[in-house]
């Protein structure tokens, strides 16, 4: 995988913190500076160490599954994409205006499931696991503390859309991925 798939992934996975940065950000009276950044960093430093967890328990068993990564790699990114579009037409999460660890360590660590699931589907591309773990929690904060500031301003109304926009990229990327393997290896 590319920088540019790399970039793009991870702002699919962003999008599932995103959406509860903005419930997040709708709960808040006074929004203040470290509302973004405790958020940023909780969702973040998440979506950077689970891929990076996921890298290393896939790279466990690289040699087992090496002639089926393709489709365990499609699997896993269709399933989450789905999840994440099906989540979108969901209810609304209940609002929680904490940011104290016990608030956000739930939230750090559901959002970031799927990360885990893609750092699994690293230990079988080609992929500099360093840079890819950067981006994504870099990206990851940056969507997450400008989450908080969007659901302070304009509401609920962003919350599904991000969720939908980021199920389909998860899914495109797995079909890309499914697609060259399969045409162009």
């Amino acid at each position: 995988m590319g920088t540019w798939e790399i970039l793009i992934l991870a702002a699919g996975l962003s999008m599932d913190a995103f959406a509860v940065s903005i419930c997040k950000g709708l709960s808040v009276k006074r929004l203040k500076p470290r509302h973004c950044v405790i958020s940023g960093l909780y969702f973040g430093g998440f979506q950077a160490g689970m891929p990076l967890l996921g890298w290393l328990l896939g790279k466990q068993f690289e040699t087992l599954i090496k002639s089926v990564d393709h489709w365990i790699a499609f699997a896993l990114l269709c399933i989450i994409g789905a999840n994440m579009i099906r989540e979108a037409f969901g209810d609304p999460d209940e609002l929680n205006a904490l940011f104290s660890p016990r608030a956000m360590l739930p939230l750090a660590v559901a959002t970031s499931i799927d990360a885990l699931a893609v750092g699994v589907t690293f230990a079988f591309l080609n992929v500099d696991i360093l840079s890819s773990v950067l981006m994504i929690g870099c990206t990851t904060f940056l969507f997450s503390a400008a989450g908080v500031k969007i659901g302070h301003s304009f509401g609920i109304k962003f919350k599904s859309k991000a969720e939908l926009l980021g199920g389909i990229v998860l899914i495109a990327i797995g079909i890309k991925i499914l697609i060259e393997h399969l045409f162009f290896d």
